[in-house]
């Protein structure tokens, strides 16, 4: 096993957790996980921790907000308690306003099911990122954790590598080419390995710890 192998390895077992298996969602080709994932990916763009925008999503799930009309139906005050529970108190205001105005062109656009989506984007990464960004508050960041995320039951885009996890390979002195770092990782999920490196592109713990394993 070369050395860049072993540390894709320790990095994965140790912290490939999906942000969406964080946030308890379970996610699968179904309206309502989907339609988490999407409330998810746009929290966890804002410039904000991802620790507190898991918290917020989980508010908002937990609350009824687990799909577009309950999402919609919900005041906008409720929609910033949650926000505020979790802990997303800096964007709370506007976000509250943008996840109501984007529950309602789910309804509208896509009949509350994101797979209609996936069927306009027709296997076209860049599509279906675009599609993402008509979204209200869901610019090129939100699209991307998206997509990271929904390769998982939507393997037309896998693997997808962003510009933020090819930042996190970088930080583990792994090559910054997409296919050769899917490569180096063999069998392993391209949501878990998307996911663990974006963890080392965020938190020099997370490439600390995995560089000391594989030491």
């Amino acid at each position: 096993m070369t050395d860049d192998r072993r540390v894709l390895r320790e990095l994965v077992g140790a912290h490939g957790r999906t942000y969406a298996e964080e946030a308890g969602v379970r996610l699968r080709d179904t309206p309502q996980p989907l339609y988490q994932l999407l409330v998810l990916a746009h929290l966890l763009s804002a410039r904000i921790r991802g620790s507190v925008a898991v918290a917020a999503a989980r508010e908002l799930y937990g609350a009824g907000m687990r799909d577009p009309k309950r999402m919609a139906d919900a005041t906008w005050q409720q929609r910033v308690d949650a926000l505020g529970r979790g802990g997303y108190r800096r964007y709370d205001e506007r976000t509250a306003t943008q996840l109501g105005d984007g529950a309602a062109l789910v309804t509208e656009r896509w009949g509350g099911d994101l797979r209609r989506m996936r069927e306009a984007a027709d296997g076209d990464v860049e599509e279906l990122r675009r599609l993402l960004q008509e979204m209200p508050g869901v610019g090129p960041a939100g699209a991307d954790i998206f997509v990271r995320e929904v390769q998982r039951v939507w393997p037309e885009f896998a693997p997808y590598l962003d510009g933020k996890a090819l930042q996190g390979a970088e930080r583990l002195g792994l090559p910054k080419d997409p296919g050769r770092v899917a490569e180096l990782a063999g069998d392993t999920e391209p949501a878990v390995l998307a996911a663990a490196l974006v963890r080392a592109s965020l938190d020099k713990e997370v490439v600390e710890d995995s560089l000391h394993r594989a030491a």
